[in-house]
């Protein structure tokens, strides 16, 4: 089964200098051009290509290559400037898994992943075909060659015969070749990005001559922000442009420009980009809006073809604050205060909203990207620079799609390791998606995706704009909390009520304070003083009395973070800002994290200056405080804990369920639900549990299939079956505790009666035993690939909606958070009386339909309800499996959108 997505279209990728390729299979009419790459080879080069300097091997290799595709051999090309620079292909000769390969670049262009890059494709054409090693023969001295393989990241086996070297690549997908791909693809990327970001030269295409225009706007920023590179205006009507020189056109301009912005009417939007690139210029930064789909396709065609890096269409423009650089190509208000935290949004809104709060607090920006419309440049691309640029600490997303959520997910995975990523859970409330044919579908709107998503991947999802600034307001000044553990100090009893109400309602913890604490508290506190949590140290606090009962509370290990919360008061000679001085003025509180609120403050959040350079995070409600630290307690959590593994599964026959798919589906065009028989038979490939079932036609059938399966307690379960027949329940096509023939006999008439024309059968199980009934299932989402639910289930999973969710494939941590993370999970662990169920059991159910959907993307939907959990096993006592005709992608394969 082919990639339709090499076979049919091109795909555009990244060299590791940060240029464009397109990489296509090689067609008929190629034939011509790929004999004239060969021609062209050096003879060294052609040497160690064929082992020999004979022009007929170049004329056969142009001959295989072109021909017309076949099963189990793939020829692919590297092209640029419509010119060939390389080549590779596999031919496993239809004699099983093992494929011969051969690779070729042009003269001049080693070094720079060409070669690599094409292998990465087709080791991923490979695979979809059941190829599951490469062999290659290469001269002992092709050290190019040799070092290519040796780099892939797979495992490769070597075999010396003479002057040649016999290596086996074995195709094996792991984490080892992911990281590799990664590592190539973070570099080509930011490679890429160098022109975008820190462009040596600058033009506005689009720069009017009287104010009111965004082009001059952009312009202005640009001249006043100090940009010290070369800058021009393009506009035809004039010689200069708030003294910048003006140019009639890209083509005019005296050097060609890394960076163009376009800023012209939609219209001339195609026409502008593709001056730019015939110019050679390396990136576009497009603010038009408006451009309708022919125009789009125009752009990032031209884009493609001339290896531009775009941001936008759309946007509000791009900034990066770096000494040296000092690029502000937006419009927004004011220039952008440096500092360390990236920003990458898709509303300009947004956009202008972060950028202001930022400042305010004082954190800065160190870049800046409007993605806009994102045609090309990314969440994921701004991410992979802020990981490499040496200045960013703290990276902020506003993201209203994904282009690719996989590959984000293992980009944020391990940038998250190093910076907080805060996102807004932008669209929390498009109940579209959520319509579908099934309990799992019907759950697993795009809401529970993206949260998935956020955390699996480490990222810190906040509800909104005030919410991600305050979040990102104490990650930048505080350490993380070790724990969950607040201690609540406040001059006021009914502000420390109010604060202790916002921290138990997102979660934290405010343990009582021991004995030993509380004596020290009081020792040190004025009369009248309550040393419980909340310690209440009365309107009549002095700020060295503050300042040493957080001292005591900092130093007891059983606290984990301390909130102090102070309302000004007549009373004491200290006055507000004296409370808050013995706080800033503290030295360093031994790594724990310590946060204000102040009731009277007017801005929701401010970072007040502290000792040693610091800052502390001071708050006008306790709300926004306990938000915080709440984020802040959970991604201390996630970095805690190692990173989770994909557990060796056993008894797992792939080939044989990609058989049973492709079987339905060829019966099936247009996909469906499958009869009882094909899903077990699919669930079998998996090694799925199933309560033991016969299939029956008829009514003597159904009665010696319910002899043969009847239980210790005698009686049997039957279920009516017809195609398309979901919810069985509210069907009333389900006879429970059926005892004897004549009670099954009476049950299968009476389907008979009331499903006349649709009934093609009957389910007979013996009657299960008693316990926990679980939902497990799958939907596979289209933009994000399989998503795994699990949750309370029978009837009740409707009515409760008790489900969480993971997308495939899981980990190990992954499992443990499905099994731990729903309300019911208690019952699970023995809750009731009943004793904890397999838990073991439960864990490789999970894992192996995780499995099921992750190699099968023709799964559309799984519907495992109920799964009956008990301390002896687990088994599946209702299934249901949709296909559709989808056709596998690489997710993680190399390529640009």
């Amino acid at each position: 089964m082919a990639d339709e997505t090499l076979s049919r279209r091109p795909a555009h990728a990244l060299l590791a200098d940060g240029t464009t390729v397109c990489i296509r299979a090689m067609q008929p009419y190629d034939h011509e051009q790929l004999r004239e790459f060969y021609e062209e080879m050096s003879p060294e080069n052609l040497h160690l290509r064929f082992f020999s300097l004979s022009p007929l091997s170049a004329g056969r290799a142009a001959d295989r290559a072109c021909a017309p595709q076949r099963p189990g051999c793939r020829a692919l090309m590297a092209e640029r400037h419509g010119q060939v620079i390389g080549l590779a292909e596999y031919d496993s000769s239809g004699t099983g898994h093992e494929a011969d390969l051969s690779i070729a670049v042009r003269d001049g262009l080693h070094h720079r992943g060409v070669g690599t890059l094409l292998v990465e494709h087709l080791v991923s054409a490979a695979r979809i075909e059941g190829i599951t090693a490469f062999t290659a023969d290469a001269l002992a001295g092709n050290h190019k060659v040799l070092r290519l393989f040796a780099d892939l990241g797979l495992r490769i086996a070597r075999r010396f015969e003479g002057p040649e070297v016999r290596c086996t690549i074995h195709l094996d997908e792991d984490d080892t070749y992911l990281s590799a791909v990664e590592a190539r693809g973070r570099a080509a990327d930011v490679a890429s990005l160098e022109p975008l970001l820190r462009p040596q030269t600058v033009a506005v295409a689009g720069a009017g001559r009287k104010p009111g225009s965004v082009g001059r706007a952009i312009l202005h920023h640009l001249k006043t922000g100090g940009f010290p590179h070369r800058l021009f205006a393009v506009n035809p009507g004039a010689g200069h442009i708030l003294d910048v020189p003006s140019y009639p056109s890209v083509s005019a301009l005296p050097k060609t420009p890394d960076l163009v912005v376009l800023a012209v009417p939609a219209a001339a939007v195609p026409v502008t980009a593709e001056e730019c690139g015939k110019a050679g210029v390396r990136a576009l930064l497009v603010v038009t809006a408006g451009l309708d789909a022919d125009r789009a396709h125009a752009l990032l065609a031209t884009c493609r073809s001339y290896g531009m890096r775009l941001l936008g269409p759309h946007c509000l423009g791009i900034s990066n604050t770096e000494p040296g650089v000092r690029l502000d190509a937006t419009f927004a208000a004011d220039h952008p205060r440096p500092g360390t935290a990236g920003v990458a949004v898709q509303s300009g809104g947004v956009g202008i909203a972060l950028l202001d709060g930022l400042s305010r607090l004082g954190i800065g920006v160190s870049s800046f990207a409007s993605l806009g419309d994102k045609y090309d440049v990314s969440g994921n691309d701004m991410l992979q620079w802020w990981e490499s640029d040496g200045r960013t600490d703290l990276a902020l997303l506003h993201l209203e799609s994904f282009g690719s959520p996989r590959a984000f997910s293992r980009t944020a995975r391990r940038v998250t390791r190093r910076m907080p990523i805060l996102t807004v859970d932008a669209g929390r409330t498009d109940v579209g998606r959520s319509a579908a044919a099934s309990h799992t579908a019907a759950a697993a709107t795009r809401t529970v995706t993206r949260q998935a998503l956020f955390t699996q991947a480490g990222i810190t999802a906040t509800r909104s704009i005030g919410e991600l600034l305050e979040t990102a307001a104490l990650m930048r000044s505080q350490p993380l909390p070790a724990g969950e553990r607040v201690a609540i100090v406040t001059n006021a009893r009914g502000v420390g009520v109010l604060t202790a109400d916002a921290c138990a309602e997102a979660g934290l913890a405010l343990p009582p304070l021991p004995v030993e604490v509380t004596d020290d508290l009081l020792a040190v506190l004025p009369e009248g003083s309550a040393a419980g949590n909340p310690v209440d140290a009365t309107a009549a606090v002095t700020e060295e009395q503050l300042a040493n009962a957080v001292d005591h509370l900092m130093r007891h290990p059983g606290i984990d973070t301390v909130l102090v919360a102070l309302v000004p008061t007549a009373v004491a000679a200290a006055t507000g800002d004296d409370l808050v001085r013995a706080l800033t003025q503290a030295p360093a509180h031994r790594g724990k994290p310590v946060v204000v609120v102040r009731l009277e403050q007017g801005l929701p959040v401010k970072l007040l200056p502290a000792a040693d350079d610091g800052t502390i995070p001071s708050y006008a409600e306790p709300q926004a405080a306990a938000r915080a630290l709440a984020h802040a307690t959970r991604r201390a959590a996630w970095l805690a804990r190692p990173a989770g593994t994909l557990p060796v599964l056993d008894s797992i026959d792939t080939l044989r369920a990609q058989q049973v798919a492709e079987t339905f589906l060829t019966a099936h065009q247009d996909g469906g639900w499958l009869d009882p028989r094909t899903c077990a038979a699919l669930l079998a490939c998996y090694g799925i549990p199933q309560l033991p079932w016969e299939w029956a036609e008829t009514e003597d059938d159904a009665v010696l299939a319910a002899r043969r399966l009847r239980g210790p307690d005698g009686r049997v379960v039957m279920k009516a079956h017809w195609p398309g027949l979901l919810h069985k329940s509210q069907q009333h096509a389900v006879h429970l505790d059926l005892e004897g023939d004549a009670q099954v006999r009476a049950a299968f008439r009476d389907f008979e009666t009331r499903f006349a024309g649709m009934l093609t059968g009957v389910v007979i199980q013996p009657l299960a035993a008693r316990g926990t009934e679980l939902f497990a299932g799958v939907v596979q989402d289209e933009v994000f690939g399989p998503l795994v639910l699990f949750g309370l289930g029978g009837t009740a999973t409707d009515v409760l909606a008790d489900h969480v969710a993971r997308l495939a494939p899981l980990t190990d941590h992954d499992v443990h958070d499905l099994i731990t993370s729903p309300r019911s999970a208690p019952l699970l662990f023995g809750a009731g009386g009943a004793g904890p169920v397999d838990l073991a059991d439960l864990e490789q159910l999970l894992l192996r339909l995780s499995r099921m959907a992750s190699e099968l993307p023709q799964v559309a939907e799984v519907d495992f309800n109920p799964v009956l959990a008990a301390p002896g096993g687990i088994t599946v006592l209702d299934a249901r499996v949709r296909l559709l005709p989808r056709r596998p992608q690489d997710p993680y394969l190399r390529r640009l959108r």
